[in-house]
């Protein structure tokens, strides 16, 4: 019998990398979605990348998405990113279907067969939520306003949710909705220092039906859930790896910069960029591991989140020396170092941001319940 085996990511790029390194610098200067690159992407087969191999997809793990999205963001940051919200996405179905047997197939057949692109609104349903959900006959109204949802404007399914109001206090409601159902639309408002080219605009949810079949989860508001601790395990490895290949990008443009100079100034920011760029590398390599050997929940949590910030610090370091390290030449535009500075800076903003997470680590770090 044929033995199934994984993509060969590697390959398809290659033939499509450049195309996607020059529309990327195109959406940027021009401050547009990069609908392009993710479109190309799609018809290679990168958006199936995460489901199983018995499913129909790519069959990657873990550790191999993350390698094809920092090399992604080699070329394209936006592009990267916005491929890194869809593929958690997948990946975290795909643990759900392989560790809990869950009966999330259906969805997973469904990206590899259709190619679907799925939209995250991590950004606005946190462990509080966002937007109502008020019972009706069948199902759910739901409104809400949703922000910084990577890559609408081609997105085929929105995973979402709403809080409702029960007798037993708010209740957050987790499901997924074609991203065309009557109601939704999307609020170009995506005007921003960098990652320009992701589109992650806010999306309007007004007057939504959500069918009672389509709530895949209830969770009570506000408190981490099991579900919380799942995403945390499976998204941020991959979100971040994003990051990690836009501080390796920076260096090797930096690099190339200053070894035209070799003043004794220059030795030292180079020395001090690849010091911080290792530190990231580790860190990011560490959170990957830490993240396949390890089972969801509290400790795991907190133990991703403590490597999401040492990955963010190092990496926005890791570029702020590249340009000390590049001089003035790194200044200009045409260089491609000035839009890696600012596009870096979106490292700050995703969950845990500082305080949050040192919060967590310290109530973990002395024993007191994380939800406090």
């Amino acid at each position: 019998m044929h033995k199934l085996a994984p993509m060969n990511w590697t390959n398809e790029l290659v033939k499509i990398a450049p195309r996607i390194a020059e529309e990327g610098r195109a959406c940027d200067a021009e401050k547009r979605y990069v609908g392009a690159n993710i479109a190309l992407l799609r018809e290679h087969g990168f958006l199936e990348l995460a489901v199983p191999l018995e499913l129909g997809g790519g069959g990657l793990s873990r550790l191999e998405l993350a390698a094809m999205l920092r090399t992604v963001a080699h070329h394209c940051s936006a592009t990267a990113l916005v491929l890194a919200m869809h593929t958690h996405t997948v990946a975290a179905a795909t643990w759900r279907w392989h560790n809990q047997k869950a009966p999330v197939d259906g969805l997973l057949k469904r990206v590899a067969a259709e190619r679907l692109q799925l939209l995250s609104s991590g950004g606005s349903d946190w462990l509080t939520g966002s937007g109502t959900a008020e019972k009706v006959d069948g199902g759910y109204k739901v409104n809400g306003r949703k922000i910084f949802a990577s890559g609408a404007p081609s997105a085929d399914l929105f995973m979402t949710g709403a809080v409702e109001e029960t007798a037993d206090g708010p209740t957050a409601l987790q499901f997924g909705i074609p991203v065309r159902s009557t109601g939704i639309s999307i609020v170009e408002n995506w005007d921003t220092l960098g990652m320009r080219g992701t589109a992650s605009h806010s999306v309007k949810l007004d007057e939504v039906f959500v069918a009672d079949a389509a709530i895949a989860a209830r969770r009570p508001s506000g408190l981490w859930h099991p579900s919380f601790h799942l995403i945390s395990m499976v998204a941020f490895p991959l979100i971040y790896a994003v990051y990690t290949g836009i501080a390796e990008a920076a260096r090797d443009i930096a690099l190339t910069m200053a070894s035209r100079k070799r003043s004794a100034d220059v030795v030292d920011a180079v020395g001090r960029m690849d010091t911080e760029l290792t530190a990231t590398r580790i860190a990011h390599r560490s959170m990957i591991a830490f993240a396949e050997t390890s089972p969801p929940g509290a400790e795991t949590t907190n133990t991703i989140f403590m490597h999401r910030a040492l990955v963010a610090r190092s990496a926005i370091k890791t570029v702020e020396l590249a340009m000390i390290a590049a001089g003035g030449e790194g200044y200009f535009r045409s260089t491609g170092l000035e839009r890696l500075f600012r596009d870096i800076q979106a490292a700050r903003f995703h969950p845990l941001q500082d305080g949050p997470q040192q919060k967590l680590a310290g109530r973990v770090a002395l024993g007191l319940p994380i939800d406090g």
